[in-house]
């Protein structure tokens, strides 16, 4: 039977914290019960699906650091965290199937983009635990070291309690600069000091 990998994200969207990726392979007819895209679970379902998943698939985890996104555009992070996923597994899939609606290049086998597939493909549900789990454990630990942001509850979005802290607190080196509310800031700084 072909090995085929799903392929997710975690924190596109955040103003914080890196952009992760998972890869995973399912064993043939295997699915833990009550698998499901992550956002469709709570806390607790998807700790409990992530630990089942990690002792019985095949699994990698790609991360792009907050430098990278500032370097090149959250696109091509997230891109760059999929192949390095894709490439840690340890095995060449035949096939890899990406939630979204782009591809990223130099993948080393042929791969599809499917959106929504979170939500119906069981691979790329996996993907998308996997990554979602190991982000939030992440930012739960930068939380300890930069207290204030609420980045344990928040994850890194810009929530008003996540902007309230930067206005309070100011920027720190895990916060994405390329993106707008974080720019604005680090402009208005730039012109009260000169």
């Amino acid at each position: 039977m072909a090995e085929i990998a799903g392929v997710d994200e975690a924190g596109r969207g955040p103003l914080a914290g890196p952009v992760l990726a998972a890869a995973v392979i399912l064993p043939d007819g295997w699915a833990p019960p009550g698998l499901d895209d992550s956002k469709k679970l709570s806390a607790a379902e998807r700790r409990r699906l992530d630990a089942a998943l990690r002792g019985r698939a095949i699994w990698a985890l790609g991360a792009a650091s907050v430098a990278e996104i500032d370097r090149i555009n959250i696109r091509e992070a997230t891109h760059l965290a999929m192949r390095r996923a894709v490439a840690a597994l340890g095995v060449v899939p035949d096939r890899v199937l990406i939630d979204g609606n782009a591809l990223p290049g130099a993948l080393p086998c042929p791969a599809e983009a499917i959106v929504g597939g979170d939500a119906s493909v069981p691979q790329i549900a996996a993907a998308s635990i996997l990554a979602k789990v190991a982000r939030d454990r992440i930012m739960a630990r930068l939380d300890t070291r930069w207290p204030g942001f609420g980045w344990a509850a928040n994850a890194g979005y810009g929530t008003r309690a996540h902007r309230d802290a930067l206005a309070r607190l100011g920027v720190t080196p895990h916060h994405r600069r390329s993106f707008r509310p974080i720019y604005h800031i680090l402009c208005q700084e730039s012109l009260v000091t000169h």
